[in-house]
Order: structure tokens, then sequence, then C-alpha cells
């Protein structure tokens, strides 16, 4: 889940784990300031180079007034749909501006938006606010606020989360005894999570023939489709901006390559070889999402935004990516069944394996978990989705051990 998009530079980012005194460090010698932040045409930087974030996972930006046009564009799509009325453009536009402050703020590179919004009080961020002289569209000081008074009582729980907790929460962290889902052991949840999208039958191969099959169509009709259904894209922005992204041809090609440079036969069988073998740790997390994940969703959401007759449709689903199989069931990959897998094996992660346990419950109660990646999301379990499961499974951990309460 799973420098944004640019997605390889957020990924390598994330696979730093632990490495956050690196991000620590530049702080103390170039603090940016409260209004600074708030400044719609502040351009931070890090490195001598602009510090980007990211709308829908892929669209990025250098500021948040670069962000305002796209914003306004967007609002303005589909003006003589009738599934678009007005409401629902102001309700898309406050969204988006919203997700672009956030976004800006919580960055996967630098933790000085952060930290410097919320060691201000809420009384000094109204002010700072008040004192932007530069054109900010309409809900621009509440959005700010929010995004405060979410993240005062929030913990980010990602892979290179400054807190161990966070870290050890995410479904990246290493588990050096390895956890047995299913009838197998996996390095991590997150190998099962990506390895379970594909059909224990399929192999290398059966994914080599898919990639020549889609570097070699015109995808721009097919996407076009789904960028002029209001119905289609509202709901499902970041899955079309995924699509759009890694069906570019250089995008498919490096799929293949990066196949290659795993040394993977064409007869090894995908789900098999992201389970512990013989040795720990084939795959690395890092790996699981950006190779085998995204390549799995990539096919799994052509299969499912495809129209019926669509010939890449069938293609797909005779190399079983019309839906997730486990066992004797098959779910939709877009379903509320599929995602709900996700608390079964957090179930096991954190209710019994007692050191997983004891770190879930370690975090106090009024302490909210969360999880924001630079605006990405996640067709398969959607942010909020993910999010509520987390302190649901915490709920569930507690009840089983003694609740820690903040002083």
């Amino acid at each position: 889940m799973n420098c944004s998009r640019n997605r390889n530079c957020v990924l390598r980012i994330a696979a730093m784990g632990a490495t956050c005194l690196a991000l620590i460090l530049p702080l103390q010698a170039q603090p940016l300031s409260l209004q600074e932040l708030v400044t719609p045409s502040t351009v931070i930087l890090k490195g001598g180079q602009p510090l980007v974030f990211a709308l829908h996972g892929f669209i990025e930006f250098k500021s948040l007034a670069e962000s305002f046009a796209y914003i306004d564009a967007q609002a303005q799509r589909w003006k003589s749909s009738a599934d678009f009325n007005e409401a629902a453009r102001q309700s898309f536009r406050r969204d988006l501006l919203r997700r672009a402050i956030e976004s800006r703020i919580i960055s996967m590179a630098d933790e000085r938006p952060l930290e410097t919004l919320i060691t201000h009080t809420s009384g000094e961020l109204k002010r700072a606010l008040e004192r932007v002289e530069e054109p900010t569209p309409p809900g621009y000081a509440e959005a700010f606020m929010a995004v405060q008074e979410k993240w005062k009582h929030s913990v980010n729980c990602w892979s290179a989360s400054p807190s161990i907790a966070g870290r050890v929460l995410s479904n990246w962290y290493p588990i050096e005894e390895g956890i047995h889902l299913y009838g197998a052991t996996y390095d991590t949840t997150e190998h099962f999570w990506q390895s379970v999208k594909y059909h224990p039958e399929v192999s290398v191969a059966a994914i080599m023939e898919l990639l020549a099959v889609m570097e070699h169509s015109d995808w721009a009709p097919w996407l076009k489709r789904l960028d002029d259904d209001p119905k289609i894209y509202v709901a499902n922005a970041y899955a079309v901006e995924f699509l759009r992204f890694n069906l570019k041809a250089e995008r498919l090609r490096w799929f293949g390559e990066e196949l290659g440079r795993q040394r993977v036969q064409a007869d090894d069988h995908a789900r098999m070889i992201q389970q512990r073998g013989a040795a720990p740790f084939r795959f690395s997390a890092y790996e699981e999402k950006v190779l085998w994940g995204d390549l799995a969703d990539l096919f799994h959401l052509v299969y499912t935004f495809s129209a019926p007759n669509d010939p890449v449709r069938k293609a797909l689903s005779d190399r079983h990516f019309d839906g997730i199989y486990l066992g004797d069931r098959k779910m939709g990959f877009i379903s509320e069944e599929f995602r709900s897998l996700m608390l079964e094996i957090w179930k096991v992660k954190y209710l019994e394996m007692p050191r997983f346990g004891e770190v879930i419950r370690s975090i106090p109660v009024e302490i909210r978990l969360s999880h924001f990646l630079n605006d990405g999301d996640s067709p398969d379990i959607p942010i909020p989705i993910y999010v509520e499961y987390l302190n649901q499974i915490r709920e569930m951990a507690l009840a089983r051990g003694t609740v820690k309460r903040g002083k």
C-alpha cells in the first residue's frame, strides 16, 4: 500500500525503511517557517531540488499555487454531464484542495512541512493564513486547519515512519520468523497481499506474454473512455492515473526488464516464488510492491475497466486475472470480500504474534493510526478503508491486552 509517482523515486525512499536520520538532519540547517508553508507560491527545496508532492499519486506539483490551476481545470471537466452537476463539482474541488494541502504537508521525502505544521498552535496557523496575500481558492484556510488538527492526533504508519511503531505497523515490515497465512509462509504481510493476486497456475511466461500484448496496443482511446466518463473517473481517479502511468510502453518494458533482472524462470509460478522458500527475503517488500504488486494491479485493473468485448479482457481472463483466487474462493479484485482479507491477515500478525500485538497496543488510544503517502491510494483497498481496518485491529488487540493511555 504501496517524490511520489515519479513512483520509482517514492519507493526508493520508502525502501530506505528506518533511515530517518538522513531526513532529520537537514531540518536544523534549513528550517521552514509557518508563513512560508502556508504561502501558495512557496517551492520547498531539499538538496537544492524542489520537493514535489502529488495528487492521485502521479500528478506532481512544486507549489500549492501550481496545483490550484490543475484543481480548477478538473472542476471544469464534464460540464455538460448530468452526472457531474454544480454541487458535485464543488465537492470535487474541495476534496482535491484538501488532498493537495495534505500531500504538501505529509511528504515522503522531508519531514519539515509536517514538523512546522504541528509545532505551531492552531491560533498561530490561523494568523499565518490571514497574512497570506496571494490568491487562494475558497476553503484554503479551512483545509489547512483541518490537516493540522488531523496530524496533531495521528501517526502515519508506513515503512519510513519516524515512529518505530509506525514502521512496524507497515505491511512492509520484515518479519524475521515469517508469517504463516493460508498454508504458506511469507516474509511480510506485503508478500502475501501481492502474491495472492496471482492465480497459483500463473507462470512468468504467461506474464511476459501479457506484457507483450499490452506493449503493442494503443491505449489512448481506451484511457479516453475512462477520462470522459465522470462516473468512472471521479470514483476511480487514482486507478485511472495508475493505468495511464503504467500502460506507457517504456513502463511495460520496465516490468519485463525487471523480471529479467530478478532472474526468474519462465516456468516459475508467480505466487509460489513470492512465498518464503529455503532462503528468506528473495524479494524485498519494495520489490513486492513496485514489481509484483503494480504488475498484478495493472492486469486486474485493465480487466476491470475493459469493455466486455475487448480482446485484452479475454487474454487476461484466460490467465486468471479476472479475480482473486484463494483456495476455493474467487473474489473480485475491487470488492469488499477481497478488502476484508487485509483484516484477516492482520489478525494473525497482531492477535497471534505477541511481539506485534504489543507494538500495536503501545500507541496511546488517543492517537489515531493513519496512512497517507503523497495522496497515493490503492484500488484493491482504498486508504480510508485501510485506515479503518488499522484502528479496528488495534481495538481487537487492546481487548486482548492492557490499554495504554497517554499522559
